[in-house]
């Protein structure tokens, strides 16, 4: 009789893992979403690049979102006026709506992005998964 046991009939599940959002940034961005209108200037580090503007909860950005959809033009501006909150209802009604506990994703508005050597991008409004963000800072760059 062998001392090792036989493992090689066990199954095992693949395990699937994704980097951990930082708690603090995470608390912080729950801070603002009970603060419609509040802002903090934000700078973060994501794979690739630098990215700064002003921090907002997810109301406030579906706000903006949905201000800025209402600028487009032609057939179908006004469905596309309603899309955030529909979005927000459809997951409601499967129940796939975010987790009430923390944040997984990060809202920017008045954004630079800035990658290596080329001129920044200028975006009016920004929304990424808290997962990929590696560091940050309070503030923007001076």
């Amino acid at each position: 009789m062998s001392a090792f046991a036989d493992t090689s009939r066990e199954t095992t599940a693949a395990v699937i893992t994704e980097p951990l959002p930082d708690l603090q940034l995470q608390l912080l961005i729950q801070l603002l979403d009970r603060e419609l209108r509040s802002s903090l200037p934000l700078t973060l580090t994501i794979a690739g690049g630098v990215l700064h503007g002003d921090l907002i909860g997810h109301e406030e950005w579906k706000a903006e979102w949905a201000r800025s959809l209402r600028q487009v033009e032609g057939e179908g501006a006004n469905l596309l006026a309603e899309f955030p909150e529909t979005v927000d209802q459809g997951l409601s009604e499967f129940g796939a709506e975010e987790d009430p506990g923390l944040p997984r994703w990060i809202h920017l508005r008045d954004v630079t992005l800035s990658v290596g050597g080329v001129s920044p991008v200028l975006l009016p409004l920004w929304r990424g998964r808290l997962a990929d963000v590696s560091g940050w800072a309070l503030g923007r760059p001076q």
